[in-house]
């Protein structure tokens, strides 16, 4: 059995680790910004990690099962995506300070010769403390922030500023683990 994950994430790639699956990497080129947001968040993440697996998916790999993933922040209805800059990474953090914000994760799981095309989508509730403007300056400076949605990993320095969450805790890192793997063991790919 061939197993690809979509994507160029470090963190992805770890926790995909932790499902004792061999796999390969092949990163997708799909251009998210061709996915309009439409107000429902669940559908957005499924939507673009399905068009991630499909980016992938060729005659070389028609008989592997392919994973695509992607993770949004969402506070008060607006999807936080990757920082642009510095300044976008502090108006992020300025937005979330004080407030609960959702984390969605979308899954997609093809395997193109056996028909199989499943998606699921996964939401998870994050409170974050009051922070002040040198606080948030102080956390920008670990450069942490960068190619994360939201400018945050909760994995990092920013759980400091964590009081706590509702949900799955590994799809704030972007990959939902018990989700996968129940996913995982109904098409039989780990017991």
């Amino acid at each position: 059995m061939e197993f690809i994950l979509a994507s160029g994430s470090v963190r992805r790639q770890e926790l995909l680790e932790r499902l004792g699956i061999d796999f390969q990497i092949l990163v997708s080129q799909f251009d998210e910004s061709s996915v309009p947001y439409e107000g429902d968040p669940e559908s957005y993440v499924k939507t673009l990690a399905l068009e991630k697996a499909r980016n992938i998916l060729n005659d070389k790999n028609h008989n592997s099962f392919i994973l695509g993933a992607d993770t949004v922040v969402c506070v008060k209805g607006k999807i936080l995506g990757k920082p642009e800059n510095r300044e976008d990474a502090f108006s992020m953090m300025k937005s979330l300070q004080s407030t609960v914000h959702e984390v969605y994760s979308g899954l997609a799981l093809i395997h193109e010769s056996e028909s199989i095309c499943e998606t699921a989508s996964i939401r998870t509730s994050v409170q974050f403390s009051p922070m002040t403007d040198e606080e948030i300056s102080q956390y920008l400076d670990r450069n942490e922030w960068q190619d994360k949605a939201g400018a945050y990993g909760i994995q990092g320095a920013a759980g400091l500023f964590i009081e706590g969450i509702e949900g799955d805790y590994y799809n704030v890192m972007g990959l939902p683990l018990n989700t996968l793997y129940k996913i995982l063991k109904k098409h039989q790919i780990i017991m």
